[in-house]
């Protein structure tokens, strides 16, 4: 019995182990955490791509750190840091970006004289942006002719205006500072500055792939870009229902809650496109940027098509 058995054991086909594909990684896709975005989290939200990937939320800075260690995708970045980093990423298909053409209500240079009289004056830059507080510094200098002293410094408006004439903020702090300006402070509007003296709109962040990323997961890229562009496309469809969203969100933080109808006026300035008009404010900035040495002096490539192609 025992023999039978052995023999069966010996004849019996071998069981071969069955090996199946990993899964591919999720996606990793970057998100501001201010409410500047709040729009496109909730178009991605009810619009159903929301699992399509994971999602990190976080200020420009540390996206921009994240991308560049490889821990990040895709996602946003402030346009200077765009500027800088030529050959690290390339802009997401179809262009998304967050701007304005004219008031941005959320990019502030705030003091308490006139901008014209901070000749020698010191103002503080908030460490939290890259392309604003550059922008500042453009806009007084080129187009005011004052050079002030810069410093920066965290971003808290009593902590900057302690030892300063003047500061730079950007954010949902901002955005509360327009919707509750300070009595004896007068709050400039960066975007709205530019667009006077320019004539262009302002791009102040980008969403950027990284190069190998966009070059080994192509037809993943194109998937996320259309994800996004119909989650602006739902947000901008149902503002009251995004302003309702957003102002629940601004209740969780520090600054206490803002009222609806200042985030749907936020919302109506607030523009995510990257066409020709922003393309060409785009090199402007760079430009200027470049002249001061603050980034390459280089001709950004436009954004490629959702489809793939220039």
């Amino acid at each position: 019995m025992t023999e039978v058995h052995a023999a069966s054991r010996r004849s019996a086909p071998s069981r071969r182990r069955t090996t199946h594909p990993a899964p591919a990684a999720p996606f990793r896709l970057g998100d501001i955490s201010f409410l500047n975005c709040a729009p496109l989290r909730w178009g991605l939200r009810h619009g159903g791509a929301r699992e399509q990937f994971a999602l990190a939320s976080g200020p420009p800075e540390w996206l921009a750190e994240e991308l560049l260690a490889g821990r990040l995708d895709a996602g946003p970045v402030s346009l200077v840091r765009y500027l800088r980093h030529p050959d690290a990423w390339e802009l997401l298909p179809g262009g998304l970006a967050v701007g304005s053409d004219g008031p941005v209500r959320s990019c502030h240079l705030v003091s308490r004289a006139p901008l014209g009289e901070l000749d020698g004056a010191v103002v503080a830059l908030s460490r939290t942006s890259r392309t604003t507080t550059l922008l500042a510094r453009i806009l007084l200098e080129d187009a005011l002719g004052v050079r002030p002293e810069y410093r920066p410094a965290p971003q808290h408006l009593d902590s900057m205006l302690a030892t300063a004439d003047a500061a730079v903020l950007i954010g949902d702090e901002a955005l509360r500072l327009h919707a509750r300006p300070p009595a004896g402070l007068r709050v400039q509007d960066t975007g709205a500055l530019w667009r006077e003296w320019t004539g262009l709109p302002m791009v102040f962040a980008v969403w950027v792939v990284r190069r190998e990323v966009a070059r080994e997961r192509p037809e993943r890229v194109r998937a996320i870009s259309a994800a996004l562009a119909e989650a602006a496309a739902l947000a901008r469809a149902h503002p009251a229902a995004v302003a309702r969203a957003a102002a629940a969100e601004s209740a969780r933080g520090s600054g206490g809650p803002l009222s609806e109808d200042v985030l749907l006026d936020y919302y109506r300035v607030l523009d995510y496109s990257l066409g020709a008009r922003q393309l060409a404010a785009v090199r402007e900035f760079a430009h200027r940027a470049a002249a001061r040495g603050e980034v390459p002096l280089a001709d950004p490539p436009p954004p490629t098509a959702p489809g793939g192609h220039p």
